[in-house]
């Protein structure tokens, strides 16, 4: 669980100045596009449609840059999709590389190694560690640099079908105002009955991965010099004392983590994820849906903002060359990419989180110790 900013994508809503996001200038470029959500999926497909030519607003419902959240792991695949979107090295100025991170008992024993390494070997680079206000400023820099593209905050989405553009994309989260208008309310946000706590404290521990209990866990990485984003759960606590409880007599330096985080930088939020699976990610010719609107998932496996950096990419790339007229064969080509690969993610994760929290841990810790330990 390597992704840690609570969900990858904020709620988000529209009506622009101009009312609903009107086109300015139809027919210039490659076309006219809504983006509603200015979260990581949001802001990545602004910046390639940007890229590609197209006429952007992005609306979104908050009144200013959502900054909360600790950490994100951006895999090598989504570090690709950065630099194709030209923000890679913007993401390698702040980013610190994951490395050496293990999967241990309360007691401190190590039960194997997290394949860290692995993946280096085979991508040819580090999966990277990066704190989530970096990465949003990160994306808004880049629109900036393009210039051309507005965004609106403040706005409420009344109706998506209302929205006058060539394209609409939905990027406004888990609880999707455009996935309920325009793909019906059978596929919705699903509590699995933990809850996490995720924080940053004020140094470096120099011992990373995760912990793995009877029915909890706890996690360490590095995010920037001089600070440890950590990360838990723990089903039963509802108070920032009940969660040191929990803990304090599992190994170093767990309960120094907790004891010297401000529990007023703490952020607490109830793990969900999209429920059923989507049977497709577009509609009507001209809408599409990105990030945590299409596939919203637990975060063991660190992969929520790392989809959804691989949606925008595949979709800028999809319209790109299509222009508006081509848009329904481009919008198919972009859900045969994307829709599969994601659910297969979201449902490994899902399985990973009960094989976590189990509270019988001994079949499970048997199984872990298989593993390679470095």
């Amino acid at each position: 669980m390597s992704e840690t900013g609570t969900e990858s994508e904020g709620q988000t809503g529209t009506e622009s100045e101009g009312g609903n996001g009107a086109r300015t200038g139809q027919g210039r470029g490659a076309g006219t596009a809504v983006v509603v959500g200015a979260g990581v999926g949001g802001l990545a497909t602004a910046v390639g449609l940007r890229r590609a030519g197209w006429e952007v607003t992005v609306l979104e419902r908050r009144t200013a840059p959502e900054r909360y959240g600790t950490a994100f792991g951006i895999h090598p695949s989504a570090q690709g999709a950065l630099d194709r979107l030209g923000l890679g090295d913007a993401l390698r100025a702040r980013a610190v590389p994951y490395r050496g991170a293990r999967i241990r008992r309360p007691d401190g024993r190590v039960l194997a190694a997290l394949p860290l390494e692995r993946i280096e070997r085979r991508a040819g680079r580090p999966e990277l560690l990066v704190s989530r206000p970096h990465l949003i400023d990160a994306l808004l820099a880049g629109l900036d640099r393009l210039g051309g593209v507005r965004i609106a905050y403040g706005q409420q989405l009344a109706d998506p079908a209302a929205l006058d553009a060539d394209l609409v994309v939905g990027a406004d989260g888990i609880n999707s105002v455009v996935r309920g208008a325009r793909f019906g309310g059978a596929s919705g946000p699903r509590p699995i009955g933990t809850v996490a706590w995720i924080g940053i404290a004020g140094f470096e521990t120099g011992l990373y991965g995760e912990t793995w209990g009877a029915g909890r866990f706890f996690g360490m990485t590095p995010v920037e010099a001089g600070r440890t984003n950590w990360y838990a759960t723990v089903p039963e606590a509802t108070t920032a004392q009940e969660v040191r409880e929990a803990f304090a007599s599992w190994h170093d330096p767990i309960p120094r983590v907790l004891a010297e985080t401000d529990p007023a930088t703490w952020i607490r939020y109830e793990m969900r994820h999209l429920y059923p699976a989507l049977p497709t990610f577009v509609a009507d010719g001209r809408i599409a849906l990105v990030g945590d609107a299409a596939h919203a998932m637990t975060p063991n496996l660190g992969q929520g903002a790392c989809t959804a950096l691989l949606d925008a990419e595949a979709l800028t790339r999809a319209v790109s060359p299509a222009g508006p007229a081509g848009l329904p064969g481009a919008l198919r080509a972009y859900d045969t990419e994307r829709r599969r690969s994601t659910q297969r993610v979201a449902f490994g994760s899902r399985n990973l989180h009960r094989f976590m929290t189990g509270r019988r841990p001994a079949l499970r810790d048997a199984l872990i110790r298989l593993l390679p330990k470095n």
